[in-house]
């Protein structure tokens, strides 16, 4: 009985040695992950469909985040706070006579890598690369659709004004065409890019012109800090007790975030992530996970029926291919690919519109505004992670294909996540579904919430009460205008 008691042990430990030697913290990081960490990362349960045979792609939808990009001034700042507080730890330790040979190495000189960095939140190198990469993919992939001579007609690129956004569109355009121009040793071409006012781009910034939205998030900040605190709390103290330091539950969250960013950014593990165990960085990334499910995600069903406006965008561009290939309109003469770049503010409300990453029975639930359960604590599976919902450069695809008049139907549509087929729940389960399905289960059921009375129809109560006066107004707008931090309000970071 004791053998066996021993071998079980003995079994236990190995295993899980092994779990951690396995472990990759780069795949883990919520929606700070690179893209490439993740993208290959699919439901090996699911069977994505076979196309039938006759059936040609002839047009593209292609939603994406922009790619990998630098921390905030704000969180900047947090770094440089966390760097002095670390020398507070160490001179702490050293006063309280303890051994200092539980301290990290790279605690001693460390310093934050953004130190002295006036502005924050661009678009990083590895980001350029990654929409750079995917452009050349998405071209390679589809060549009945990217077979035209450029117009901005026949492929439109539409960005926000966010400069991390409006830059991953060049660097996907860049890839795109290469080789198809005259500039330059790679044959490069120009093209367009264009955006709306960030004021009024209810298209692909619906969640910054909703006021609804914001108020809600606003008043959901006490709940994630509520949801937080036990998570941090148990972790600190674990810390607290490996390292015989002093940590706070906001040095905690500020190595955590520091761990995303070195990983993501400067290709380090070995540091703040190594900190933690397997199992904290889980709880970790279940906390952001759990936050971006309830503002971003299936927690409010505000969070994704405000996307309408993308959504019938999207049906739009479907309705308009399918009408130029019934019509047999001359190629080149109409679009062939309505191409997107936005935030995770974007990408995942569009996810959730079309039903993706939820639990069994969920999508019934959502189709009738049911809330959600959240999703599991680990080590429970779950469907709903940050890293593959919206890492950088995370993207939606929805190609149209035209098929044989002899098969079910002559317009189907293909739904890829991050470049892979993705069940749509919405169509029986299949990531290939008959356009009509697709437009009147999935789609348009959405469109009985209209955008201004979902977002702005308390400001209509507004115009009752005393109005503000003009030159406060006034101030009010030159000081919104002049300020520089890149961080929208209510701590959003796209």
């Amino acid at each position: 009985m004791a053998m066996a008691a021993i071998l079980l042990l003995f079994l236990t430990l190995f295993s899980n040695s092994k779990a951690d030697r396995d472990f990759d913290v780069r795949q883990h990081l919520s929606t700070v992950t690179r893209y490439g960490a993740v993208k290959d990362i699919v439901d090996n349960s699911f069977i994505p469909s076979d196309i039938p045979q006759g059936c040609t792609p002839i047009h593209l939808n292609l939603v994406a985040r922009h790619g990998t990009r630098s921390p905030t001034k704000k969180r900047v700042r947090e770094m440089e706070k966390l760097a002095s507080h670390i020398k507070e730890l160490i001179e702490d330790a050293k006063q309280r006579n303890l051994s200092l040979q539980k301290v990290p190495a790279w605690f001693h000189n460390w310093e934050s890598p953004w130190k002295g960095k006036l502005k924050g939140g661009e678009l990083d190198i590895k980001g350029e690369e990654e929409l750079y990469q995917l452009g050349i993919r998405v071209r390679e992939r589809f060549p009945d659709i990217f077979n035209e001579e450029y117009d901005p007609d026949v492929y439109p690129i539409k960005t926000t004004q966010i400069p991390r956004a409006s830059a991953s569109a060049v660097a996907f355009g860049m890839g795109l065409f290469s080789g198809k121009g005259s500039l330059g040793p790679g044959r490069h071409r120009a093209f367009a890019v264009t955006s709306e006012s960030r004021a009024s781009d209810t298209i692909l910034r619906f969640f910054e012109c909703c006021q609804t939205y914001k108020d809600f998030r606003k008043n959901q900040e006490p709940s994630f800090n509520k949801l937080k605190e036990p998570i941090l709390t148990e972790i600190t103290s674990a810390l607290a007790k490996r390292y015989d330091f002093n940590f706070t539950r906001q040095d905690i969250s500020s190595l955590w975030f520091l761990c995303k960013q070195e990983s993501s950014l400067l290709d380090i593990t070995d540091q703040a992530c190594s900190l933690f165990s397997p199992t904290e960085v889980a709880l970790l990334e279940w906390t952001d996970d759990i936050q971006m499910f309830m503002v971003k995600g299936y927690g409010k069903s505000l969070n994704y029926r405000m996307g309408v406006p993308l959504l019938k965008d999207v049906l739009q561009s479907m309705s308009e291919a399918i009408n130029a290939d019934e019509d047999n309109q001359v190629p080149g003469s109409y679009e062939k690919a309505r191409l997107r770049f936005a935030h995770a503010e974007t990408v995942v409300p569009f996810s959730c519109s079309l039903g993706l990453f939820l639990e069994g029975s969920d999508f019934e639930r959502i189709q009738k505004e049911e809330p959600l359960d959240l999703p599991p604590k680990p080590p429970q599976k779950r469907n709903w992670r940050g890293s593959i919902v919206a890492p950088f450069a995370g993207n939606n695809m929805l190609v149209l294909y035209s098929c044989p008049a002899n098969s079910s139907s002559k317009y189907f549509v293909q739904v890829l996540h991050n470049e892979h087929p993705i069940p749509m729940p919405g169509c029986g389960s299949t990531d290939f579904c008959p356009f009509q399905v697709f437009k009147d289960k999935i789609v348009e059921p959405h469109f009985m919430h209209d955008y201004d009375t979902l977002c702005n129809a308390h400001l209509d109560e507004s115009k009752h009460k005393p109005e503000t006066s003009k030159l406060s107004q006034l101030f009010r707008w030159i000081f919104r205008l002049g300020g520089n931090d890149d961080t929208p309000s209510h701590g959003v970071e796209l």
